[in-house]
């Protein structure tokens, strides 16, 4: 098929969009009249033989890129791997897998699935799927998915690797329904605080969310840390519902409205789970639409404090629609309000400026300080309280927490990055699980006596090294000479003023020399070399604790070295800060 131009291919979109509504707008009609003629002009006259259902199906991928940031297509091969996030599951044999040398690696066996009714472990290696081989180069997580997910009652055959024995344990496992849960850590802080970390709105969310508040008040919880730092959203109705069980009764969570004026209200409901205790929520640039929905409407209502960085700023509602061809797209069809009338969705015209808004914030040193955040006054709000709250770019948290790179580590990161970390620590528990099992019971035993020992991190230290992954600066040359040669232009021209000037090279090599070596010195210690043990050796717990018990459990690890979470940990007996924010406390 020959190639057409952009401008009649992106016309062809509006096939795909008849079962829709038609826009009440002055343009519809005279637009549909233009494509219809256009395709029957290509039916009777275009020299090769045409795919219109190719044709629909580009046009309105360009379409769309023509339209708000946040509404997409989805190709009818994407759409199922596309919901299962929100779904809350999906069928597989309910395992967490890592790639470690090419080998795929059973990290957690998800309890009552599949694979743990028929005896796989935590650590097992698996080297066989049905006949295939499953280990080398060609295997990627791809790879994995394809062929350990399938249809629910379907059977797969594994070959597994356990321990140190060559002798492979073989195992058939009917694949079945494997939840996908959105909370995954929920945990007692002190005898008084609940920490719960919502990952997404899902499906699923609010019975987790019951599920996780019922644990925790039966074991003291007055106070909560809800954590929505990281969370992009989810489904509008799910985050109405989880903002209602923080808010009375009745009041306005959120309203959408749109040219049509055909949005909607929602109140909370009779009901809520935690409408007393302290409440603070933590929420980052990563915080997007249904979390700022949440976060939004507990700040207009004065309901709890909001830590951290300002949110995302998503104000958009999509609405998804299966078209003939299979596919899905998301549609923009209205803005959301919080209920002081705050549209908090920062503008757009210019889609490639939208999409570095985050790297514009972190040059900028918003990520830093909260003082580089500029907001209007006209987008300027009063809480019922009289606490003064913004619209236009996200939600701007009552307690900023800058961004912290005092923990940074390139060591750190590489081991992650790599997986050495996650390969060392399957080695290590091969040998070591059952003894440490013995030994602590529990997680909490873990977690109160167990210690990465200076021998331990030395010996995974020596196994990066064989992996290729070693604690020093790469020298950049060339890099650093362009930026020698900017700084001390003024410098070097009045030294090299002429040829003759050439002869006098001893001063230049010198030059050249200490700010080559200052360079070199800068870059060993923006490394922080000196924080990589003890951030490798939290990270270390994390995997250990991970494969011997669950990772809500071994996240806490993770939160020692958090400082937003360990502020919100400090301020919620800080009676002064939340009445300076005008905090309700019933």
């Amino acid at each position: 098929m020959k190639k057409i131009s952009f401008f009649l291919i992106v016309s062809l979109a509006l096939m795909s969009m008849n079962s829709l509504s038609a826009q009440t707008n002055s343009t519809y009609d005279s637009g549909k009249r233009t494509i219809d003629y256009f395709l029957s002009l290509l039916d009777r006259l275009y020299v090769d033989t045409l795919d219109f259902n190719n044709l629909s199906e580009t046009g309105v991928k360009e379409m769309i890129t023509t339209l708000d940031p946040h509404s997409v297509y989805t190709s009818a091969k994407d759409v199922a791997a596309s919901r299962e996030p929100l779904q809350g599951s999906f069928d597989g044999i309910g395992v967490t897998f890592q790639l470690i040398k090419d080998t795929i690696n059973v990290i957690e066996v998800i309890i009552d699935g599949p694979s743990e009714k028929v005896g796989i472990l935590p650590g097992d290696k698996i080297v066989t799927v049905d006949t295939l081989s499953a280990c080398g180069k060609s295997i990627t997580n791809t790879w994995v998915r394809d062929h350990l997910r399938g249809k629910k009652g379907t059977k797969v055959d594994l070959g597994i690797k356990r321990g140190k024995s060559n002798e492979l344990l073989h195992f058939t496992v009917t694949r079945g329904k494997i939840p996908m849960y959105s909370i995954n850590v929920s945990f007692m802080v002190d005898d008084k605080t609940g920490y719960i970390k919502l990952d997404r709105f899902a499906q699923t969310s609010l019975a987790e969310l019951e599920k996780a508040f019922t644990k925790l008040k039966n074991q003291g919880m007055e106070n909560l840390i809800f954590d929505l730092r990281g969370n992009g959203g989810g489904y509008l109705n799910t985050a109405f519902q989880i903002a209602s069980q923080f808010i009375d009764a009745g009041n306005m969570i959120v309203y959408t409205d749109n040219f049509r004026k055909t949005g909607e209200k929602y109140r909370s409901s009779s009901a809520g789970l935690f409408r007393s205790g302290r409440l603070i929520v933590l929420i980052d640039e990563n915080s997007a639409s249904a979390s700022e929905i949440t976060s939004g409407a507990i700040q207009d209502w004065d309901r709890g404090l909001i830590m951290g960085r300002r949110s995302f700023g998503k104000g958009l509602v999509q609405k998804p629609v299966d078209l003939p061809n299979g596919a899905e797209v998301r549609v923009t069809i209205s803005h959301y309000y919080t209920p002081t009338g705050r549209c908090i969705q920062k503008p757009y015209d210019d889609r490639n400026d939208y999409f570095k808004d985050l790297s514009t914030r972190y040059s900028k040193g918003e990520m830093f300080s909260a003082d580089k955040i500029d907001f209007p006054d006209s987008l300027k709000y009063k809480t019922p309280a009289g606490k003064t709250v913004y619209g236009g770019g996200g939600i701007m948290p009552d307690l900023f927490v800058p961004l912290d790179t005092t923990n940074y580590s390139y060591f750190y990161n590489e081991l992650v990055r790599k997986g050495i970390v996650a390969s060392f620590v399957m080695n290590f528990l091969s040998t070591n699980r059952e003894t440490l099992h013995q030994q602590y019971p529990t997680f909490a035993d873990f977690k109160k006596n167990y210690k990465i020992s200076d021998k331990m991190y030395a010996d995974l230290v020596k196994y990066a090294e064989k992996e290729g992954v070693v604690d020093s600066a790469k020298f950049y040359f060339t890099a650093n000479l362009e930026k020698f040669a900017k700084e001390k232009k003024a410098e070097l021209d009045s030294i090299y003023s002429s040829v003759d000037d050439l002869k006098k090279m001893e001063k230049l090599d010198k030059m050249v020399r200490e700010y080559m070596e200052k360079s070199y010195e800068k870059s060993v210690k923006d490394r922080n070399s000196e924080k990589a043990p003890k951030l490798v050796k939290t990270y270390m717990l994390f995997e250990i604790a991970r494969s011997l018990y669950s990772y809500g459990e071994a996240y806490q690890f993770l939160l020692d070295d958090d400082n937003t979470y360990q502020q919100a940990c400090k301020v919620m007996y800080d009676t002064k800060v939340f009445k300076k924010y005008k905090i309700k406390e019933r």
